[in-house]
């Protein structure tokens, strides 16, 4: 299709604020409404998880999702709706929260029905909003604008978890409800707002309306055909693996500051702190990077995604190392160290999605989109879980804790260097317009979203 990659930075902003809005509404669901459910309402810990592995589960949703983009050749009633769906999944989650108090059958069948919209809304929006972005971006803009997004995903969560905490204090049911409604009703606004006549209009040939058209109504055939190109099932693979190890780290970092350095509470969330400002420094440098070497690109990237991948191995097996050490080892400079590294990946991980899901055929933009969204929310459900798994078997087989952490950190290190082995097999492809598109083989991108 003739569609200009012309979106100025105000509109990447704008629909940063789409992802800003995801991220307010998301962050309440798994954050605020977990707390209440196993603090206040004395339920398992093990039921708000199910929710949220629901939430991710459903996201396996999303390549169906972009291919509805794609036959419809716009994206922004899906972002409007999967919006609309993902506030009306927020309010029923709280909903089904304060319902629990009183009646727990009805109040989990309402909870679950309510992570389903939440999943299926956040992959509606989000995936929209991405292959948004692959097609109206100028490539040399597309890992800045990863960044951009990103980052204002990261203050939907931010501001929102500090903005609505003041509200809810003192907490009542009641209070929970009115301050989820009012949330969600705001991202919804601020969602119509900022798409409001922001995407191009198509020029359409004769060519173009007739692809459309052959294409409606055959999602599993189109799905086929892009599972055949062999870049797309590379590129969905190295999603899965990478996104494993980068999330396996998540919920084992902190058990591990405290139970091998010793580390106390407050000073195991500070050791947290450090590494998402590391994660910040990584996109920051890779937007920077891409936009100073307009004409080079492809060379720079090649350099962020081969060094992001490994550079991230080397850090994991370094504090596998380092737990030999409590002592002396600096553990804080080394996580920062894995925070860059992560950072730098996660967002030429997004950046690659935008430009490759322009190569192949035309008009399978979003059902790529989607399949490698669908792939990484399925790393994300599963890397947290296998991650404490794997260390409870450890430490039951093995019995010392060092060697039970070092070893789980080691294999998070062997999977990105197994994610970087795939990347350079990658080959360069060619997009939709005739332009030399990057490649993991030559220019090899390292994003994600969660998102949650």
């Amino acid at each position: 299709m003739n569609q200009a990659l012309g979106l100025s930075w105000a509109g990447i902003v704008r629909l940063g604020l789409v992802q800003t809005s995801l991220g307010a509404i998301i962050v309440l669901t798994t954050t605020v409404i977990n707390r209440v459910m196993v603090v206040e309402l004395a339920l398992p810990a093990m039921l708000p998880g199910i929710l949220v592995g629901i939430h991710h589960a459903v996201q396996m949703s999303r390549p169906r999702f972009g291919h509805g983009s794609d036959v419809g050749g716009r994206t922004t009633g899906w972002i409007v709706g999967g919006m609309l769906v993902l506030a009306l999944g927020g309010v029923a989650a709280a909903a089904g929260t304060v319902l629990i108090a009183t009646d727990v059958f009805w109040g989990l069948v309402v909870s679950t029905l309510a992570f389903v919209a939440i999943g299926l809304g956040a992959s509606a929006a989000g995936t929209s909003t991405l292959v948004t972005l692959a097609k109206h971006v100028a490539p040399h803009r597309k890992a800045a604008a990863a960044t951009i997004v990103w980052i204002m995903m990261i203050a939907g969560f931010a501001v929102t978890a500090g903005v609505a905490g003041q509200y809810l204090d003192p907490f009542t049911p009641m209070r929970l409800l009115f301050v989820t409604a009012s949330v969600s009703a705001i991202a919804f606004v601020v969602t119509v707002v900022s798409v409001f006549r922001l995407e191009p209009k198509n020029v359409l040939t004769a060519q173009d309306r007739a692809a459309l058209s052959a294409q409606r109504g055959s999602f599993s055939r189109a799905l086929r055909e892009v599972w055949r190109e062999p870049e797309a099932k590379r590129f969905t693979i190295f999603v899965f693996v990478s996104m494993l190890a980068y999330s396996a780290q998540d919920l084992i970092l902190e058990p591990f500051a405290g139970t091998v350095f010793s580390m106390t509470p407050g000073e195991s969330t500070s050791l947290s702190g450090l590494q998402h400002s590391g994660v910040l420094l990584g996109m920051i440098l890779v937007a920077a990077t891409t936009l100073i070497r307009k004409n080079a690109d492809t060379e720079v990237l090649r350099r962020w995604t081969i060094g992001g991948c490994l550079a991230s191995a080397v850090s994991l097996a370094a504090i596998a190392i380092g737990g030999s050490f409590p002592q002396t080892w600096p553990l804080g400079g080394n996580v920062f160290v894995l925070g860059v590294s992560n950072g730098a990946f996660a967002v030429a991980a997004i950046a690659s999605m935008m430009s490759l899901a322009s190569a192949g055929k035309s008009g399978a933009e979003g059902l790529r989109m989607g399949l490698w969204g669908a792939s990484q929310a399925i790393a994300f459900a599963l890397g947290g879980f296998l991650g404490t798994v794997a260390i409870d078997v450890s430490r039951v087989f093995i019995g010392d804790p060092v060697m039970a952490y070092g070893l789980v950190f080691s294999l998070e290190a062997v999977m990105f260097v197994v994610a970087a082995v795939i990347g350079m097999r990658l080959r360069p492809a060619v997009s939709n317009d005739q332009r030399p598109m990057p490649s993991f083989g030559e220019i090899a991108m390292v994003e994600v979203l969660d998102a949650r």
